[in-house]
Formats: structure tokens, C-alpha cells, sequence
């Protein structure tokens, strides 16, 4: 049976639980000041049932994401191994709250909110790309939540890219969208203007689920000034001095760039039990690109 809640746990005014999926965009508080932690905000995911006594598998999605890239692997795996899936969408994500933090410690701190509330700990944390960093941190800052790790084609190294997020952010700000159009024509219309930057359609049509329409107006899901503001704190990893000794995996794609050779000795260091395994014929999105290949490396590793 699927389950699914928003958890909002904060006031959001005007937001009606029985309403469309978008009908508001929620806006959490800021962090609190003064060098203390993050300050945690509710966020939205869906819970699949399974066994309570097995450690619940949690995926944690990339940037730009949402918790539904992973809807057809999280059944799947859900009736293949039995446990309990959760998908979870980040802050400044689908269908979470947006907030001014978008730090790997924010985003780490509100998993340390949530997965003991859902009585989901400890977990396989499960995260690609972004969502495979805030996986890294969580691991090392709280090791008793987690019972064993997947990062998905990332490392906690920066490392050269292809994808040019900077510049996606810029031309998607610019993009005017005239109020009367409708969702499958604004979507066109932004289609064809982010195509003299982004050449590959499929990553067009990824950015493009984020445009959803709000109140009769047009708007993006992700927090763009958000991401804007802290992009080279999502792109590198926090120096931390913590290591984890639970099982580590790191599932790369195989025609990817994003986790070199060089990148495996701070892995280890950070990591001493790390398994490194490619997926051959995938890019970044490995998920997407061998569904079958992917589940399979997860069901091996949890054997």
C-alpha cells in the first residue's frame, strides 16, 4: 500500500492539505543565527509499507530532482526486497518548503528530523548526485541513523563537469512567460529558449518538470535564488573529519565524469569500507539510464 503525506510541521498560511499539489509554494523561517545548527524544515515525501523489522531504503534525489525521479524504482524495490521505501524531496525541491539554506548541513539536518519522527532509523540512505552528498554528511555526522550508504555518482571530491548549472540557472531566470499561455505552451516556450543553452533535450525536459502553474501565474518548484546563492556550496562537499565505518557503496555511471580515480582516496579515507561499482552505459543519471542494472546493484548490496 502506498502512503503518502506532506508532513508540513510548520505554519504555512493559505495551504490547504486537500488542495492540488501545487496550489502553494510553503516558505519555511530562516536558520537560526548565531552559528548554531540549521534550523530543520518539514518536508514533503512518500512512504511505501513493508517490513518493520528490515532497514527501510530512503532515496534522496539530485538537484534540480524531486522525490517522484524515483517512483517506479521505489515500488519496485519495495515488492522485490520487501522493506519500506521512503522518497523524500529536499528542501527548495518539488513540493517541500522553500527556505534561504540550501547548505549540505541544512539539508542534512532535516533528515535528522525526520527519519526518527517516521520511526525509520537507521536506514539505507540512497541519494544521487546532490542527494548522494547530503547522504555522505548525514552518514558521518550521525552513523547510528545509517545502516548502510549508496551514493550514486558522486563523490565527496568537486569534480569537473559537463552540466553547467550555473549558467542553466541564469537562462532559466531570464525566461518571461506571458500569464495567459497555457502549462503545455509555456513549457514550449521555455523549452526552445533554454535549447541555445542546453543542447541536450533530455535535460531540458528534466528542468522543465519544475515549471509548475501557481494561482493562475507560472513559477518554478525549486528555489532558484536559493540555488543561485549557494550553488558552490552544493557543488563541493564540507571538509568534515568524522569517518563512517558502516557499508559504503559508490554506484557510478560509466560514462560519467563526476567521480574519478582521483577521487578514491578521500572516498576511502572518509569511507573505509567503500565498494566502488560502474554501471556500464550510464550517464550521471544511472537511475534512469539501467533502471534494472541500478535495482540489481542495490539488492546485491543489501544481500
Amino acid at each position: 500500500m502506498l502512503r503518502w503525506a506532506r508532513a508540513w510541521r510548520l505554519p504555512c498560511r493559505g495551504l490547504d492539505p486537500s488542495s492540488p499539489s501545487f496550489s502553494r509554494v510553503p516558505v519555511a523561517p530562516s536558520s537560526s543565527q548565531g552559528g548554531t545548527e540549521p534550523r530543520p524544515v518539514p518536508l514533503s515525501y512518500r512512504l511505501l509499507d513493508g517490513e518493520a523489522t528490515r532497514p527501510p531504503l530512503v532515496f534522496l534525489h539530485g538537484l534540480f530532482g524531486c522525490k517522484n525521479n524515483f517512483n517506479s524504482i521505489a515500488k519496485a524495490l519495495a515488492q522485490q526486497t520487501g522493506r519500506r521505501v521512503l522518497t523524500v524531496d529536499a528542501r527548495n525541491h518539488g513540493d517541500s518548503p522553500h527556505s534561504p539554506d540550501m547548505s549540505y548541513e541544512a539539508m542534512s539536518q532535516d533528515l535528522q528530523d525526520l527519519l526518527p519522527q517516521l520511526g525509520l532509523v537507521p536506514c539505507v540512505l540512497i541519494g544521487h548526485s546532490m542527494g548522494g552528498r547530503t547522504a555522505m554528511l548525514l552518514a558521518l555526522q550521525r552513523p547510528e541513523l545509517v545502516e548502510r550508504l549508496i551514493a550514486v555518482d558522486i563523490s565527496p571530491v568537486e569534480s569537473p563537469s559537463s552540466l553547467n548549472f550555473p549558467n542553466y540557472i541564469a537562462a532559466i531566470r531570464a525566461i518571461d512567460i506571458p500569464d495567459e499561455a497555457s502549462l503545455s505552451s509555456a513549457r514550449k516556450l521555455v523549452g526552445e529558449k533554454l535549447s541555445c543553452v542546453i543542447q541536450s533535450i533530455s535535460m531540458r525536459q528534466f528542468l522543465l518538470t519544475n515549471l509548475v502553474e501557481v494561482d493562475g501565474r507560472f513559477t518554478w518548484r525549486v528555489n532558484l535564488d536559493a540555488l543561485a546563492q549557494h550553488l558552490d556550496k552544493i557543488l563541493n562537499f564540507p571538509p568534515r573529519p568524522e569517518t563512517y565505518s558502516g557499508p559504503a557503496l559508490f554506484l557510478l555511471g560509466g560514462n560519467s565524469q563526476f567521480v574519478l580515480p582521483s577521487h578514491h582516496p578521500e572516498i576511502r579515507r572518509l569511507f573505509p569500507r567503500a565498494q566502488m561499482q560502474t554501471v556500464p552505459n550510464a550517464s550521471h543519471w544511472v537511475h534512469s539510464d539501467c533502471p534494472q542494472d541500478f535495482m540489481a546493484a542495490i539488492r546485491d548490496f543489501l544481500a
